[in-house]
């Protein structure tokens, strides 16, 4: 479990058994039929995912709230939880 209580989110997806490209696409899919202000939360795995989602997510101008490994000291390849509100 993450290191502390999760908010709850309009929207959930688990691309950690993805590989990118699939990741962006999933992610991309998700974010366009959401609703401005609501928010997600994507668990996913693996050092690209992780640079990649997050910082895909901010070029489309959303906000991160959340980023971190879902047991506490896990590996960088470990499953996080990110949560993101879409600003734009």
């Amino acid at each position: 479990m993450p290191s502390k209580t999760l908010p709850e989110t309009d929207y959930f997806i688990d691309i950690s058994d993805e590989i990118c490209p699939m990741t962006f696409v999933k992610t991309k899919l998700l974010m366009e039929r959401m609703a401005q202000g609501e928010t997600a939360q994507i668990r996913l795995q693996g050092r690209e995912p992780l640079d990649n989602v997050p910082r895909s997510i901010e070029d489309y101008g959303h906000k991160i709230l959340l980023l971190e490994p879902e047991k506490n000291n896990a590996a960088s390849d470990a499953i996080h939880v990110l949560i993101f509100r879409k600003d734009a």
